[in-house]
């Protein structure tokens, strides 16, 4: 019992994240206002002393955090301000700033989101003269002694290299996922595509075997039909033998057919292509079974010589059910063109690794009735094709119709 999967419920936590993906650019300038309010009130706070000192740290304060409402949709944009107003601090003031800290965020920005591979090793190059240039301006550094700068210019310049890195590994990893994804993609839509091919080639084999199942019983059966009925009305002495057989050839035509098409109907019903179920429900017919087939088509009313030269020999069961195929197909084609007088003879013989098969019929030939609705030929070709094989068919000069079929079922090594 098969049951149907509850459809999945996203919890507060993924709906929040949705959110906060969809409104990326709202959420950036929100945090960005937040930052530059927070750092440049702590900076004025602490570090005002006179009003033109509080208008340049408000000014430095506001270029170095106002940029990163961009850090995701223009990260080259907006590290280049911050990088430009850090510089412009090395030049108007002497001392650290509360929101020196956007050189940590704008570095690993510009790693995550940039684009651009020149950009982003820029990034690390600035990153790692950040450190020594603000040890050698800031008055914070300046008691330290020489290996207590140096510390110190590593420690800046390591973290901001450290946010850095982070921001470039993060890039690739949404890189590799990314990657991932566009090949399951790929996957998925070759696999449906593969689905899509193997579904139509079993729709048309599943068509062929029904076009030759109802074609060849059906003209069997109505040739008998046919004939009994005018036997029937028109003989002055009605022959009950013949009735009663011709009667015997419709049902046990109608019979084979019916239980072809059972078999061909119940592939269609069978989940595990593999299990018993589709061992049992395959198509049948092979070489073995010409004899029978031929005897029908004869009872039909069509003389019918069958030459077979290949015995007792075995033959692929694949090769055996075209074969099979193609001469019912030819045969039918005799009973429904070939005209009533006439006579076809069937033989098939092995050659070169290959079974080839010809049904000859002495017919109207070129003169035959074509309404051009039939597939028998195009089945044909498509059954000897799956093979690696041909099908030629054609009129006979001076009267007939050939078919002429090449099955290959040997490698050439083998038949050497």
């Amino acid at each position: 019992m098969t049951t149907t999967p509850a459809t999945t419920r996203r919890g507060p936590g993924e709906r929040l994240r949705q959110w906060w993906e969809d409104h990326a650019q709202l959420v950036d300038a929100a945090l960005a206002l937040l930052l530059w309010f927070l750092m440049t009130a702590l900076a004025v706070v602490s570090l005002a002393q006179t009003p033109t000192r509080l208008v340049v740290i408000g000014l430095v304060s506001s270029g170095q955090v106002l940029p990163l409402a961009w850090r995701r949709t223009r990260p080259e944009v907006a590290f280049a301000l911050v990088v430009a107003t850090h510089v412009t601090q090395l030049v108007v003031l002497d001392t650290t700033l509360p929101s020196n800290v956007s050189a940590l965020i704008g570095a690993y920005a510009v790693a995550r989101y940039s684009t651009h591979r020149r950009v982003r090793l820029v990034g690390a190059l600035v990153s790692v003269v950040a450190g020594p240039l603000a040890v050698l301006d800031w008055d914070t550094y300046r008691d330290l002694s020489g290996s207590g700068r140096v510390i110190a210019s590593c420690y800046l310049s390591g973290l901001a290299l450290l946010c850095w890195y982070w921001g470039d590994l993060t890039r690739k990893r949404r890189e590799l996922v990314s990657r991932l994804r566009e090949q399951n993609e790929a996957l998925r839509r070759d696999r449906d595509q593969r689905a899509r091919i193997a579904t139509q080639d079993e729709r048309t084999r599943i068509a062929r075997e029904m076009h030759d199942i109802v074609a060849h019983s059906l003209s069997v059966v109505v040739v008998q039909a046919d004939g009994a009925a005018y036997s029937a009305a028109h003989a002055e002495d009605f022959d009950r033998g013949r009735a009663g057989q011709a009667l015997e050839t419709i049902g046990t035509t109608a019979r084979e057919a019916l239980a072809e098409t059972r078999r061909l109907v119940g592939v269609l019903r069978t989940d595990d292509e593999g299990g018993p179920g589709a061992l049992a429900y395959a198509p049948t017919g092979s070489l073995a079974d010409l004899p029978d087939l031929v005897g029908r088509v004869a009872d039909s009313g069509v003389t019918v010589t069958l030459e077979d030269e290949v015995g007792a020999l075995e033959v692929p069961r694949e090769v055996g059910l075209a074969a099979h195929r193609i001469v019912q197909e030819s045969l039918t084609n005799v009973i429904k063109h070939a005209g009533p007088a006439a006579g076809a003879r069937v033989r098939a013989r092995i050659r070169d690794g290959a079974l080839h098969v010809e049904v000859l019929d002495d017919g109207r030939g070129a003169g035959a009735h074509d309404d051009g609705s039939g597939h028998g030929l195009v089945g044909m070709r498509e059954r000897a094709d799956s093979l690696g094989g041909s099908v030629a068919a054609g009129p006979v000069p001076g009267g007939g119709y050939r078919v002429r079929a090449v099955l290959p079922f040997a490698d050439p090594e083998e038949t050497t």
